[in-house]
């Protein structure tokens, strides 16, 4: 049977900000579901670590599950904290980047 959400415990109550861990001098990702209509990734970036300026097929939603992030869409700078979430909408140049160590949740829906 193909497991459509994978690397997480299923019927247990988690807290997503522990299912990934900081690595010095790193971006940390941890897929939770691929397919061709969604991509799901848990991700942790040290500070001063990022992921450049690139575009995707879809609209990417992101969640802040700890710290401070910064996002880059279309040369504009947001301010990420715990809890407040961004949409980078699709074929829109967006980069991400962690201003503290930095963690969140990715949601693309294609």
């Amino acid at each position: 049977m193909e497991q459509l959400i994978k690397n997480i415990s299923k019927a247990e109550v988690l807290t997503l900000k522990e299912q990934v861990s900081y690595q010095e001098g790193q971006v940390v990702s941890k897929t939770l579901a691929q397919n061709d209509a969604v991509s799901v990734t848990l991700f942790s970036f040290d500070k001063g670590e990022e992921i450049s300026t690139h575009e995707s097929g879809g609209d990417a939603f992101v969640t802040c599950l700890d710290g401070v992030g910064e996002i880059t869409i279309d040369g504009k700078k947001y301010e990420l904290h715990e809890g407040e979430s961004i949409v980078m909408p699709a074929k829109h140049p967006h980069a991400v980047y962690g201003k503290e160590q930095f963690k969140m949740l990715l949601v693309v829906i294609f």
